[in-house]
């Protein structure tokens, strides 16, 4: 007999539901919404009046619609603002109190691993080694696949949320700003620089967030609706037209989305400095993250 399941994503900048009907072998989406929370638009320490209320009110509706579907399994996550936010737990607290909503808040680890599952299932098994990248508000995972096994992650607190409170304070960004910003991830990011190292050919994986604003800008080969490869010699390019432009023409500029605007130069440079990092062979973009990851788990179990 078939069941209905949702799945709650709650990242830093969106929550996401997705409600599929399941025969515990395979899923059908029927339901997918993506709603702009921005949870640390006052900073990832403490969630802020305004988003603590969007917050809520899109659970209310996302319940609303679990409701209507008459789901019969719901799993909710949190990451990286929810983790850090003092408030977080209160947040968790009153959700689960007004909405019977129980909210799993996971680790960096946890999150990373569900990224992979995710993205392992839109893109086809091959011998090619493989580094996903899943850029988030409040933090950024890499997770390195190998002979379609995960053999590396980390996540690391550097969401673009983070980022743009930390060194975006001018329009356009200032050189002084984007001097610190690349300082800042070469130190952060030496980890990720040593597994780099020790790989020779390797595929960048994107999934959500900048990579689905991305592949509406770049020259893409759809394969299926699952994920798609990237024309390379096209980012720089149209990065570095990006970074260099004030937010009043990014809120103008085609198939960038306003609530992506304030956000999409730090998560720019953050790309260009992964490029940096490794010449990569090939660039794709995963449809499916972690809340596809989250229902494969709930599916198996």
């Amino acid at each position: 007999m078939p069941e209905k399941i949702a799945v709650i994503d709650l990242g830093t900048n969106t929550f996401h539901l997705l409600i599929v009907e399941s025969n515990h072998f395979s899923w059908e989406e029927i339901y997918r919404e993506r709603k702009y929370i921005h949870l640390a638009e006052e900073g990832i320490e403490t969630i802020g009046k305004a988003a603590f209320q969007r917050a809520t009110d899109a659970l209310q509706s996302f319940s609303r619609i679990c409701e209507e579907y008459q789901i019969t399994k719901v799993k909710a996550c949190g990451t990286a603002a929810l983790r850090t936010a003092t408030n977080g737990p209160l947040f968790v607290q009153n959700i689960f109190e007004s909405f019977n909503l129980k909210i799993e808040i996971i680790d960096g680890i946890q999150e990373a691993k569900l990224i992979a599952q995710g993205v392992l299932l839109a893109i086809p098994p091959s011998e090619r080694s493989k580094l996903i990248m899943d850029i988030g508000g409040g933090s950024v995972e890499f997770i390195l696949i190998r002979n379609n096994q995960l053999i590396w992650s980390q996540s690391f607190p550097i969401g673009v949320a983070v980022l743009k409170k930390m060194f975006h304070h001018s329009e356009p960004i200032a050189i002084p700003e984007l001097n610190r910003l690349n300082a800042f991830l070469a130190d952060q990011l030496v980890p990720l620089q040593n597994v780099l190292k020790q790989e020779t050919a390797l595929d960048l994986i994107g999934a959500s967030g900048t990579f689905d604003v991305l592949q509406k800008m770049i020259s893409q080969v759809d394969f299926g609706q699952n994920y798609s490869q990237l024309n390379l010699a096209e980012f720089d390019p149209l990065a570095n037209e990006l970074i260099h432009m004030d937010l009043v023409t990014r809120n103008v500029f085609p198939n960038l989305p306003n609530e992506r605007a304030q956000l999409i130069v730090v998560a720019l440079v953050l790309i260009k400095h992964v490029f940096n990092l490794h010449s990569f062979e090939n660039l794709y973009v995963s449809r499916y993250a972690m809340k596809e990851g989250i229902l494969s788990e709930l599916i198996k179990s």
